[in-house]
């Protein structure tokens, strides 16, 4: 019986795939597997029953992820189950940022108690004149699940699109529509667009690369929309730009007092991916990736550990071994095998900097004196006994 923590509200869509070998509990030290949205987890203490953390989403950075690694607790999370969700807000928020459709909706607000508002309509609507996206160019940087959709919907909305992402995918590569313009440099999308939107995830290189340099290349009014990370851009130098005009917008999914209230600021409440059916695509891709690794060993959108698939085990066991990414390791497991006289059927080994991953099916049932002489090896972090 699998145990299995919810720390944060999961669609009942997801849930309702596990089995009867699965039950909820309260608490997440009682817990085989854990699911997760947005709730922080770096001060929690993960007891050595946990094996898993399946995030409903795809940003990690409120999950230790070293930590588990070292413990070896895979972390999964569900790229690709919420694009279509935030591609639609970005559409949205660059057609409401290039129409100032926000500035006329407030005004009109504040008009609602005059009962001439009608004619007062007419006579202040040319202060909301905006502009239209047909024909303009926008820059995509970061190609991955919501980089590709955003820029193939926006040049079917006849826009011109540049695409930027040196890390692009053979699968999202394949995806991206052939009229989407291919940038090698950053710097272009900075000089050429007149609307820039990033989709990249939160690194050493990519914080900070809305810098100073970065807005002085830009066009005067260019729109920019943030649904990644607000730690992408130096709100200091941001400020800066929307002041002089070199910046006419900028849509944040992540509001902080620094920007919120800011003339020129489109600050979302964190609703980029805030759809039902977001939440539920999220839900069953974290629901099925926890149960094919907690019934079959198999790891598939691990962000700590390698990807490993031997489909469902048809020997007498398989044995799933966490590990440090160090030489000599799958020859000590081998070895030690043969001299229990345990026939190996398949193998499978990958690494991941410096973490790695073996599952190995054996024709006789795994002995516990055996189990525990793999797990004496030096670098070994947790064996697991399937079936």
């Amino acid at each position: 019986m699998f145990k299995i923590n919810c720390i944060n509200k999961i669609s009942e869509t997801g849930l309702g795939l596990f089995t009867d070998h699965y039950v909820n509990v309260d608490r997440h030290e009682d817990a085989n597997g854990i699911l997760v949205r947005s709730a922080k987890m770096h001060d929690l203490d993960l007891p050595n029953t946990i094996e898993a953390i399946a995030r409903a989403g795809a940003g990690v950075n409120n999950i230790p992820l070293e930590k588990c690694a070292e413990k070896g607790i895979v972390v999964f999370n569900t790229p690709g189950a919420n694009a279509n969700g935030v591609k639609e807000m970005v559409l949205a928020t660059m057609i409401m940022a290039a129409r100032n459709l926000i500035g006329g909706v407030n005004w009109v607000t504040s008009c609602q108690t005059d009962p001439d508002v009608a004619n007062l309509v007419e006579k202040n609507k040319a202060k909301f004149v905006g502009t239209e996206i047909k024909g303009k160019k926008l820059g995509v940087i970061g190609l991955g699940a919501v980089g590709i959709l955003v820029a193939n919907a926006a040049n079917k909305l006849e826009m011109e699109v540049y695409g930027y992402d040196p890390y692009i995918s053979v699968e999202h590569a394949w995806k991206l529509s052939k009229f989407i313009k291919p940038i090698k440099s950053v710097d272009d999308i900075f000089r050429e667009c007149d609307f820039i939107t990033a989709h990249v995830p939160l690194t050493d290189s990519t914080k900070g690369m809305f810098n100073k340099n970065a807005f002085e290349q830009m066009k005067d009014g260019v729109i920019l929309l943030n649904f990644s990370r607000d730690t992408l851009v130096e709100e200091d130098m941001l400020l800066e730009a929307l002041k002089t005009g070199k910046v006419a917008k900028y849509v944040t999914d992540f509001p902080n007092p620094k920007v919120c209230g800011t003339e020129g600021v489109i600050a979302i409440p964190h609703l980029g991916a805030s759809t039902a059916e977001s939440e539920e695509n999220c839900a069953v891709m974290a629901v099925e990736q926890m149960m094919n690794y907690l019934e079959n060993g198999n790891i598939k959108n691990s962000v700590n550990y390698p990807n490993c698939d031997m489909g469902v085990c048809t020997q007498a066991a398989r044995i799933a071994i966490n590990h440090k990414n160090v030489p000599n390791m799958l020859g000590q497991f081998t070895s030690t095998l043969a001299k229990e006289n345990v026939n190996i059927s398949d193998l499978m080994n990958k690494s991941k900097g410096g973490y790695a991953y073996t599952l190995i099916d054996i024709e006789t049932q795994a002995e516990l004196e055996m189990i525990n002489k793999l797990r004496e090896i030096e670098g070994v972090l947790r064996v697991r006994v399937i079936k």
